[in-house]
């Protein structure tokens, strides 16, 4: 049973909504720190580590400039996540930019990001996070030749689906869930650092060795435009906890702990993951393997080596599921700001879930799985996101003249 929300009282950004026979339901803050650090770490870990690599180093043409490109993208990403900490504690709404940019530039703008976001982006990234989860998943039946495309586009499906039911049983299970894979993931990017780790030790250093790993370095400014492009579709997710400010317990303080603890770590496991990589492998071989990781855990693990893909089944499914429950929110607040179809705006009375939000989303996403693949998704992705990303930036800019005196429980330096 749903029912729609009539009312908001936005006061001290608590959601609290009217249905039609007056009684209140409202999108439970259900989410301490841990499970906002869990939200950001696991949808920004999913099939960018293991697939990334390769073209970051592809771009750049040395370890040393792809390493200094990987840590580059990590600063891009909390400086980003900092503007939005201080927009989201300023505005203490879900929905993430659809909010900010409502809020800054009025209803066009909101309007226009809305529509762009639940038909292009979040679904386009759900999209392409559930065909990398299903290509390792049908991998293993598959040992001498590559997976049909039919069965990989219905495991990705029956991934999309699951997830779905799940958000829409509970939030509570959803990010339940988020932190159990987020340990998962993280506890496979760690056994693969404590490996390279072990192996620099043993002095198995000749690929990262400083006066080496800038030979053959890109001088071009377009080579490093398509690195940074590889780079950060890996640190997406960046902005996650943004979508869900409203169900987030103390958002001025657990939002941008969340971010600062959140966003450096996954810095740091990436660029150790990348040296990790080249410890055991050559930049050559590296750019030769459609798998990075399955080919380190081969070359390492011996009859263990089925982990790799098993992490990158369980990283690819956390980051899908955290995508899901927060790109749901976004629909769920176009519609309550009558910029999609009402009723897509109502919550589950019972449940306390945006359903009909994430039953609209699961069709676009399964739609956008029948022509598609992982590299025109990734494009089609990227084109449009970092217009959006620099406009929500320049709202904090404007902001700053526009609306002085509002509360800033977080204030970044312009």
């Amino acid at each position: 049973m749903t029912t729609e929300l009539r009312k908001r009282h936005d006061v001290n950004g608590n959601t609290e909504v009217t249905t039609q026979d007056g009684g209140k339901v409202s999108l439970e803050r259900s989410i301490k720190l841990i499970g906002g650090i869990s939200l950001i770490v696991g949808s920004m870990i999913g099939s960018g580590i293991f697939v990334s690599p390769r073209g970051v180093l592809v771009a750049t043409g040395s370890v040393g400039a792809s390493i200094l490109v990987w840590t580059a993208c990590g600063i891009i990403a909390t400086c980003g996540a900092l503007c939005y900490a201080e927009l989201g504690t300023m505005i203490p709404k879900s929905g993430g930019e659809y909010a900010y940019l409502k809020f800054t530039f009025g209803n066009i703008a909101a309007y226009l990001y809305a529509w762009t976001v639940i038909f292009v982006l979040r679904t386009s990234t759900i999209a392409l996070i559930s065909l990398a989860f299903a290509d390792y998943v049908a991998a293993p039946f598959f040992d001498d030749c590559s997976s049909p495309v039919l069965a990989t586009k219905l495991l990705a499906a029956a991934c999309v689906l699951t997830l779905v039911i799940i958000n829409c049983i509970s939030a509570r299970l959803a990010t339940s869930i988020q932190i159990i894979f987020t340990a998962a993931k993280l506890f496979a990017l760690g056994l693969i650092i404590v490996i390279g780790l072990i192996n620099m030790i043993k002095g198995n250093t000749d690929h990262i060795d400083p006066s080496v790993s800038f030979k053959g370095s890109e001088t071009s400014a377009f080579a490093y435009g398509i690195a940074f492009y590889q780079g950060l579709w890996a640190y997406e997710g960046w902005n996650q906890l943004n979508y869900v400010t409203e169900e987030l317990k103390k958002p001025e303080r657990n939002l941008p702990l969340s971010i600062i603890i959140g966003i450096p770590m996954v810095t740091l496991f990436y660029v150790m993951t990348n040296l990790s990589y080249l410890t055991v492998m050559s930049p050559e071989e590296l750019i030769s393997s459609s798998a990075v990781a399955v080919t380190f855990g081969q070359r390492t693990l011996g009859s263990w080596a089925w982990i790799m893909p098993l992490s990158v089944m369980l990283s690819t499914f956390g980051a899908a599921n955290g995508a899901c429950f927060t790109t749901s929110r976004v629909v769920f607040a176009a519609a309550r700001g009558g910029h999609m179809v009402k009723s897509l705006s109502m919550v589950h009375m019972e449940r306390i879930t945006p359903v009909p939000a994430l039953m609209f989303m699961t069709v676009i996403i399964i739609i956008m799985l029948i022509p598609s693949e992982f590299d025109t998704l990734v494009n089609y992705f990227s084109f449009s996101a970092w217009i959006w990303y620099g406009a929500t930036a320049s709202a904090l800019i404007v902001l700053r003249f526009t609306a002085k005196d509002l509360p800033r429980p977080v204030k970044v330096g312009l």
